[in-house]
């Protein structure tokens, strides 16, 4: 991109128009790039981890009675901790990392052992070692953060927040993970917005996990139950008139080019293109026109896929040339929809029981850059959860960011604001 046009004001246009009332059309463009790998890698490590302190990739789903007689479990331990005093705070300064030595490292492998992240017998030492960078990986992974094993400002704040605290979170989701005790379908679709992620799940086991982008602080991402009724295949993208307002028109502003730069097209109520250069920008003459943005080019803001969720707010998930964010620990970067990493085998998933819609015929569609839109012959249902502290069977208690601060109000009315009813089809 020319212009304002770095990675940064690309994020910025992803966030913009990624979600609210996109509305789909038909159409059709040129050949797909192929998706790329968001994998990331693994350094190799040359100690020995004590089997009970392993983080193993979860097949328990977060909305199961497992989950839940392992969160109650996990309460009790709990409050034994609190009732012990806790544990101490471990001071700021320079990141932490093997190597590192003094009374910061003393104090983190207490903390570490009081939580289980670290056995009794490595309680001592002033050196951060093997040991304690294994021990701050598990704990990192328990936070839904990049197991770096380095103490770096994020790593950090988790680790002082209190245990009067943690308990507390355990407690408000206790009654939050028992709202979905009923029967939430034979496969089905989680969405934790605390922990962006997605679990797909089929006879009660967790099928495969998906990083995911949610929404913004100041534009979140609903709480909600729905289905999953049809994938839109290389769509066109319309912008919405809440986002021409916030994001276009200022972008427009900083930028005459921009509209041009990004294959967005502007329509007036005859579906007429317009030129943007004859716009009024300082004005809310913008408003007045719709914007259609193109498939297929590295500038789609969404990508290739979108998966119809109806709902009342406007919102979906899909795909989007983005890739990155999905390596970031702080995810929240949506306009309120959710964006799936690996959406390809996502899609596989839903299509399971549409005849002929292998990953080889997603990847052959998106290839040939035709629109096309596909109705699951089964609609699966979807939860959009908020969920911010859990425990899996095995005792591995997780925690997740109070990212849009309701854990604040106790126990009460947010908790159990979206209770579990049998699933009717939403109306589009």
């Amino acid at each position: 991109m020319g212009g304002i046009g770095s990675r940064h004001l690309r994020r910025a246009l992803v966030s913009a128009t990624a979600c609210v009332a996109f509305a789909v059309a038909l159409g059709s463009t040129a050949a797909r790039a192929q998706e790329q790998d968001a994998g990331q890698a693994e350094w190799p490590q040359s100690y020995e981890v004590s089997p009970h302190l392993a983080v193993a990739r979860e097949a328990t789903p977060i909305l199961s009675s497992a989950t839940i007689d392992a969160t109650q479990a996990a309460i009790q331990k709990y409050q034994d901790v609190v009732a012990r005093g806790g544990w101490e705070s471990v001071p700021g300064g320079p990141e932490l990392r093997i190597g590192s030595k003094g009374g910061a490292v003393e104090i983190l492998r207490q903390r570490l052992v009081s939580s289980g992240d670290l056995d009794q017998v490595a309680a001592s030492g002033s050196v951060y070692d093997s040991l304690v960078e294994a021990g701050v990986k598990r704990f990192q992974a328990r936070n839904g953060l990049n197991r770096s094993g380095v103490v770096d400002k994020d790593t950090l704040a988790a680790l002082n927040v209190s245990a009067a605290a943690r308990l507390q979170q355990l407690e408000t989701n206790l009654i939050r993970l028992r709202s979905y005790s009923g029967d939430l379908g034979q496969r089905f679709v989680i969405v934790n917005l605390p922990g962006a992620s997605v679990e797909t799940v089929e006879n009660g086991v967790v099928f495969s996990h998906h990083r995911a982008g949610v929404g913004r602080i100041d534009r979140q991402s609903p709480i909600m139950q729905t289905k999953a009724t049809e994938i839109n295949f290389n769509p066109f993208w319309h912008v919405p008139p809440s986002l021409i307002k916030k994001d276009l028109i200022p972008k427009m502003k900083a930028n005459p080019n921009y509209l041009v730069e990004e294959k967005i097209h502007i329509l007036d109520k005859d579906g007429q293109e317009v030129s943007p250069s004859s716009i009024n920008w300082n004005s809310d003459e913008a408003t007045h026109f719709s914007y259609r943005q193109d498939p297929g080019s590295e500038l789609d803001a969404l990508g290739f896929v979108r998966i119809n969720i109806p709902n009342p707010y406007g919102v979906y998930m899909h795909d989007t040339p983005e890739k990155g964010v999905f390596g970031d620990d702080f995810r929240f970067v949506s306009s309120g929809c959710v964006r799936v990493q690996d959406v390809r085998d996502y899609v596989a998933w839903l299509l399971k029981d549409n005849p002929g819609w292998t990953r080889d015929q997603i990847d052959a569609v998106i290839r040939s850059g035709e629109q096309q839109n596909v109705k699951l012959t089964q609609p699966i249902p979807v939860y959009w959860v908020y969920i911010t502290a859990w425990a899996t069977p095995d005792g591995l208690v997780q925690f997740r960011p109070d990212i849009y601060q309701r854990d604040g109000a106790g126990p009460g009315p947010v908790a159990s604001a979206v209770p579990v009813e049998p699933l009717a089809l939403p109306q589009e």
